[in-house]
């Protein structure tokens, strides 16, 4: 990957739309970090809704980018999926929601300018059920935790530690 247009910048990205239950689980869980974590200098938490093409120039300006989302990968209900830098394009053939084909292909164009973030992780889990409704499924719902704990473990891997002890801790891989 190359570097980021501007150095620096580090973001948390949840996307989703929460007016279809799990579909909003990237914003849920980042509504969650704002309620756990103090502000962490240099690290930016953004609400990426359904933003899809509009996201393109926040990609091509972050040196990190961690993305948080419900992802169809034909998984059981509540698994947790996590793809790191190259690997996420080897996904583009997994069927994802509306926002996320559209989020895909920010990450296309991005890659396509030589501007895909030196650090690209996404972090999410396989939804339940994505019908109309604000209340996340029992599965997704039970994954919260566990979302919040690798998602401390990939920001202390990159540098920020954002203070969530014990609860934060466990492997990751790549970048």
């Amino acid at each position: 990957m190359t570097e980021p247009q501007t150095p620096g910048r580090h973001v948390v990205l949840g996307i989703g739309n929460i007016l279809n239950r799990d579909e909003g689980i990237g914003v849920r869980i980042l509504e969650e970090l704002r309620r756990r974590v103090a502000a962490a200098p240099g690290l930016e938490l953004v609400d990426g809704g359904v933003m899809g093409l509009s996201l393109l120039p926040l990609v091509e300006d972050c040196e990190h980018l961690l993305v948080l989302d419900a992802i169809d990968a034909g998984e059981p209900s509540g698994s947790m999926i996590e793809l790191a830098g190259d690997d996420i394009r080897l996904f583009t053939g997994i069927k994802m929601s509306e926002h996320q084909i559209t989020f895909q292909e920010v990450l296309g164009l991005a890659m396509i300018r030589d501007k895909l973030p030196g650090h690209l992780y996404l972090l999410g889990v396989q939804p339940a059920d994505v019908s109309i409704g604000l209340e996340l499924s029992p599965e997704v719902a039970a994954m919260i935790p566990p979302l919040i704990a690798r998602t401390a473990a990939v920001l202390d891997r990159w540098g920020f530690p954002i203070g969530l002890g014990a609860a934060a801790s466990g492997r990751v891989g790549g970048d």
